[in-house]
């Protein structure tokens, strides 16, 4: 498939071809005197964009809100959900508009602007994003595709001088994202709460058909049953939901709003917001300063995911009388995350298969770096090195080094019994250890950066995040400890 102009892009628009119950068409409000910070032509290229075309007016004036995307259809979706686990009625995209969705070489994506104005569904809100936030949306999905972590994309950055009002004033900007859906379980939840079992059959329908197909298969020789895709759905996306808990814990990546209206249906990281790649590792950590309670810490993001699937199987039950068919799925959860972070994990320390007495291994690292607080990214990079019998950098990371260099004892008595060349065992621990994270302290010079008109920064992490496994010559302050200031660096749910 050769490159295209804007212009010639393949719009669908299967969303926008659902009852309008759905959504509200409306235009965007763009920014004035809007300026391109950066342009993503590895996400252009997923809907076969001519690299050409981000540096032309036109793609400033579609990705600022001030023209329609051509051959799209505009609006913003209606939803509801849980926020911090309380009923919050009907919510929506109260400062995004759905442009609309293209053909790309592998399939299709929504393209969506975040901070594009006031909706229908803003509610309080005015509809707009800040440079802050939007800059570390920008930078985190694309970390998260790097990391192979499944996740939206982003597609462009627009800034311009408009005040914003947050704690203080700031300046506006839009973020382009894109995702084959931005579908959510408040999708779902927003039908059930409203005694719609048809718009809910519709919604269900569009989403099997479109992104879930095989849930209409049944066994060989036997005829479906009415229910049976909807159970088959439920199954699909509690089995994605598993495996990006495993991924998020893995990495040390806190959401922060793990909200059922920012849950994908998808099983995509979806809406970041108050997020967080950890530092100093705390079994309890948690990101968003407004989550005073800790619902959302590290350690209970496989709890609440399995919650918030419980919130979609209950709106499901509109569609499935028989509740134990959908908490037998439901149930499923657990073994599927558990079996997928063992295999993480375990690759992780470098172990050929995971073994039950692994259990006990891996517990006592992680109690041991929650007691020392030490760095998340690089006790796991450093593994492979104190493997080589170069334990000095990775001891250096705890208070505790006796203790430290006891477990590594271990780890190396766990390796012999694998029986596999020691270079072997380091490559395969370097290919899923990151050495390169969007730490906050990063995020927030590219942000500084940014305000000034400079995209150097960004430009920088881009580079580095979309390949974090590799050591980049003279890149080695970004993959160091962060420096004192970062422990002030405070993320919340007001940007």
């Amino acid at each position: 498939m050769s490159a295209l102009s804007l212009t010639e892009l393949q719009a669908v628009n299967s969303f926008a071809a659902l009852p309008a119950a759905f959504y509200t068409r409306l235009a965007p409000q763009g920014l004035n005197n809007p300026r391109l910070l950066h342009a993503n032509a590895d996400a252009a290229a997923l809907i076969g964009l001519d690299p050409a075309a981000l540096s032309t007016p036109e793609f400033l004036d579609v990705f600022s809100g001030a023209r329609p995307l051509p051959g799209g259809d505009t609006l913003a979706a209606v939803y509801s959900g849980h926020q911090f686990g309380v009923w919050a009625g009907q919510l929506g995209d109260g400062r995004a508009h759905l442009l609309g969705e293209v053909q790309g070489p592998e399939g299709g994506w929504e393209l969506q602007l975040k901070g594009s104005g006031m909706t229908p569904y803003s509610r309080m809100g005015d509809g707009r994003a800040v440079l802050r936030s939007s800059v570390r949306e920008y930078l985190a999905s694309e970390a998260m595709h790097g990391l192979g972590v499944p996740t939206t994309r982003a597609l462009a950055l627009v800034v311009s001088d408009d005040p914003v009002m947050r704690e203080t004033v700031e300046t506006a900007a839009i973020v382009t994202r894109m995702s084959p859906s931005f579908v959510r379980f408040g999708s779902f939840e927003h039908w059930s709460s409203r005694r719609q079992p048809d718009m809910l059959k519709t919604l269900a329908d569009y989403v099997i058909d479109r992104y879930y197909p095989e849930c209409r298969d049944a066994p060989a020789g036997e005829s479906p049953a009415d229910t049976a895709p909807y159970i088959n759905l439920l199954r699909a996306v509690t089995r994605r939901t598993a495996l990006l808990m495993a991924d998020w814990q893995a990495v040390g990546f806190c959401h922060g709003v793990m909200n059922t209206d920012n849950m994908s249906i998808l099983g995509l990281t979806l809406d970041y917001g108050p997020y967080g790649f950890m530092d100093g590792f705390r079994l309890g950590h948690v990101c968003n300063h407004s989550d005073s309670e800790g619902r959302y810490s590290w350690n209970r993001q496989p709890s609440v995911a399995l919650w918030n699937l419980y919130r979609l199987g209950g709106s499901l039950h509109m569609l499935v009388q028989d509740a134990d068919a959908l908490r037998a799925v439901l149930d499923e959860f657990e073994a599927v995350f558990t079996r997928a972070f063992h295999d993480r994990m375990g690759a992780k320390m470098g172990l050929a298969a995971w073994l039950p007495e692994d259990e006990a291994l891996l517990d006592d690292l992680l109690k041991l770096m929650d007691a020392n607080q030490a760095d998340f990214t690089l006790t796991w990079r450093r593994l492979a090195d104190a493997v080589q019998g170069r334990r000095s950098a990775f001891e250096d990371l705890f208070i505790d080094r006796p203790a430290a260099s006891a477990w590594l004892d271990r780890l190396v008595a766990r390796h012999a019994q694998d029986g596999r060349l020691v270079q072997e065992t380091v490559a395969g621990m370097n290919r899923v250890n990151p050495l390169y994270v969007l730490r906050n302290h990063l995020a927030e010079q590219a942000i500084r950066a940014a305000k000034t008109g400079d995209a150097s920064e960004i430009d920088t992490l881009m580079k580095l995040l979309r390949n974090p496994f590799v050591a980049q010559e003279g890149y080695e302050r970004y993959a160091t400890l962060p420096p004192d200031w970062a422990g002030g660096i405070e993320v919340s749910c007001s940007s």
